[in-house]
């Protein structure tokens, strides 16, 4: 028996040594390295992968040496997000991945086991600026638009631009004034009813039936209720009351609190979850909601409501009064210096409960614009960064995004890409941010709400601070460049500046074209006949296709997997943009996969952002690794609602990874493609 097992082994070992060399000889060295730098096996707490991503949650994060994970030749970038540390390796992810596994001796788990277990590795503050942050995150767009909708309706209603300064556009057009009143249908419903939205993002994030979070909201905002802004200006006994003979209940509305409507959501969510767990199942139906729902929207208004409306108004009067006191100058110094590590942590997220509650309260906020000025200057360091790094290729194709990003209000590729990783870049954006800060401040900039961030952010500034508000942009943009500019001179090395590979000479380049001419002259490939040239690639979806920058993930937006383009999709089925042999899948979630072309261009399409949560649920994958498609051939089948609905947007990214081939390519954006039809990406 002993004998039959030995046997077997050596059989094993022969079989991996004939057929599984060359994969397992592929990664080797790297696998080896990325262990040892990850901290070794002990440190690994959770492993899985996705179709372009290592995904680890470290037992100690701080073992991990990023720098030197980033110098293996197979790992393309790094970053840490929700508690997972995330190694970038690419197309081959998978062969990368049972390689590791294999060596670590590890078994990989399953992508739910490792967001609980990064979840698990948070500490309670981590723990709840993520919930905050998940709550706010689906209301953010509303606010957004609904900010930006105050300010169209303030200049069109409010400021008197004819007439000698007597008149509006509204005064004297019936069109415009058609639409000043219309606008408020929208406003009113963004910023009054924001509770609504509030309690129904909360049951969403915490797994309960969100219909009876939109009714507790509802119910919070009811036109049955004296209007939450109309109770200052209303004497004490003309409040409304129901009168249940023992006690006298004040019919208030909660419109625009922010957290009266969070307290009232968390009752109902623990409501809901105590009665789920202990009612039999026979009668859950009857009994769960009616039990979960009447007695939150007695608390709300009789206990949570008011002492969350005391509560929201006493943070907003705080931040309030201490920017506009003599010493609101210094407050905001600090507010600028120190935005960029808040929003590094996380904790940023409680900035736009502030923002709302002042909003409502004070017609305005004097916060946000602090924080558009915060972007504005992050992304001038990195701006600066792009200017001293623009011999350095591979460090440009983070910073130009990460640059781009930052000016339109989203920091995070700029702060963990390119500012933190040098250290001195991201203390010149606080320096800019603070300088910038203290301007707003003290010449009283206020915006109507919270906008868009970065230098769009003037859209959402009420036009009277026009002029203050470009000046302390023009802050934001000068000092961070300068200092950064100055600073970089001196700290930056060599490598910094010219990348890696600037040993490699133009001789050098032209002797290594001519020796790889000769070899496949010596292969018989030139004498090969010519197939007609591949020259362009159709659109893989029908759809708006959008540039790869806009993306909502920084691994795709920074161009970390390679150029391409988007596209936001009309149709459900992804197609071959043209004949090629696919080279990878993702077979148990369905939602990516990658193709070879003739010209040996390879092409990932990964369906979604973060849809590899999703564990194929939606999605129906049409082919398999190594099969030939032709063009126009069905890839991949998806459920657009099921993704919406998941909280994933459905943008459909085709990133070219490899070029071949191919050179001078084109990628094109900004119309209506048709799938199949349309060409999106051009070359020769």
């Amino acid at each position: 028996m002993t004998c039959l097992n030995k046997c077997d082994i050596l059989y094993l070992f022969k079989q991996v040594g004939t057929e599984g060399e060359k994969t397992m000889a592929k990664y080797e060295n790297d696998v080896r390295q990325l262990l040892t730098l990850i901290g070794g096996k002990e440190n690994i707490q959770a492993v899985s992968h996705c179709m372009t991503r290592m995904r680890f949650v470290l037992v100690d994060p701080e073992k991990a040496d990023e720098k030197g994970i980033e110098k293996i030749p197979s790992v393309k970038g790094t970053f840490t997000q929700a508690g997972q540390y995330q190694v970038i390796i690419g197309n081959d992810v998978a062969v990368f991945y049972n390689e590791f596994t294999a060596y670590a001796g590890i078994e990989g788990v399953s992508k739910d086991a490792v967001k609980a277990a990064a979840k698990a590795n948070q500490n309670p503050l981590q723990k709840i600026m993520g919930a905050l942050g998940e709550i706010f995150a689906p209301l953010i767009p509303a606010l957004i638009c609904g900010g930006l909708i105050l300010g169209f309706r303030n200049v069109i209603g409010e400021i008197n631009f004819f007439h000698n300064g007597t008149e509006s556009l509204a005064d004297i057009s019936q069109f415009w004034a058609g639409t000043y009143q219309f606008l408020w249908l929208i406003g009113e419903a963004v910023f009054h009813l924001l509770p609504v939205g509030i309690v129904w993002s909360i049951t969403k994030k915490m797994g309960t039936t969100q219909i009876l979070g939109i009714i507790l909201g509802l119910t919070l905002v009811s036109s049955q209720l004296l209007n939450g802004f109309s109770v200052a200006d209303t004497p004490a006994g003309e409040i409304p009351v129901w009168d249940f003979g023992f006690a006298k209940v004040e019919m208030i509305g909660y419109q625009g609190q922010v957290i009266a409507a969070m307290l009232a959501g968390f009752v109902l969510v623990y409501l809901e979850k105590f009665f789920k767990k202990h009612c039999p199942e026979v009668i859950s139906m009857i009994v769960v909601p009616f039990c979960s729902l009447v007695p939150s929207v007695i608390i709300a208004h009789t206990i949570v409501g008011p002492i969350g409306w005391k509560i929201g108004d006493a943070i907003a009067n705080v931040v309030y009064n201490g920017l506009m006191s003599p010493f609101g100058v210094v407050f905001a110094g600090v507010f600028g210096l120190l935005y960029a590590p808040i929003v590094m942590t996380g904790l940023h997220h409680m900035t736009n409960a502030i923002d709302s509650q002042l909003t409502n309260l004070y017609d305005g906020t004097i916060l946000w614009p602090m924080i558009a000025l915060s972007n504005i200057a992050q992304g001038s360091a990195v701006l600066a960064m792009s200017v001293l790094q623009k011999k350095n290729e591979r460090a440009q194709q983070v910073n130009i995004p990460a640059c781009i990003s930052c000016y339109l209000g989203v920091t995070e590729p700029a702060l963990f890409g390119v500012n933190l990783k040098y250290g001195f870049p991201l203390i010149c954006g606080m320096a800019g941010s603070c300088i910038a800060a203290m301007i707003s401040v003290g010449s009283g900039v206020q915006a109507f709400s919270i906008g868009v961030g970065g230098l769009p952010g003037i859209l959402s500034i009420k036009p009277e601070f026009y002029l203050y508000f470009l000046l302390a942009m023009a802050v934001a943009i000068v000092v961070p460049f300068l200092l950064t500019l100055i600073v970089g001179k001196k700290k930056l090395s060599n490598t910094d500046f010219l990348g890696e590979d600037i040993e490699m000479t133009a001789a050098d380049t032209e002797k290594s074209e001519a020796d790889t001419a000769k070899e496949g002259a010596a292969e018989g490939i030139a004498t090969a006949p010519k197939e007609e040239a591949l020259t362009e690639l159709k659109a893989g979806l029908s759809g708006k296709v959008i540039p790869l920058d806009d993306v909502p993930d920084n691994v795709f937006s920074q161009h970390v997997m390679g150029d391409g383009i988007a596209i936001e999709p009309s149709s459900d089925t992804v197609v071959a943009p043209a004949d090629a042999t696919v080279n990878a899948v993702m077979a148990d979630t369905g939602h990516a996969c990658g193709l070879t072309f003739a010209n040996g261009m390879e092409l990932l399409i990964h369906v979604g952002v973060d849809t590899v949560d999703m564990n194929g649920e939606g999605f129906a994958l049409l082919v398999e690794e190594g099969q030939k498609v032709r063009a126009g051939e069905g890839l991949i089948r998806f459920d657009k609602e099921k993704i919406h609905a998941a909280g994933h947007p459905s943008v459909t990214v085709f990133i070219v990874t490899e070029e071949g081939s191919a050179k001078n390519i084109e990628y094109l954006s900004g119309m209506e493609a048709e799938a199949g039809e349309t060409p999106v990406i051009r070359f020769e």
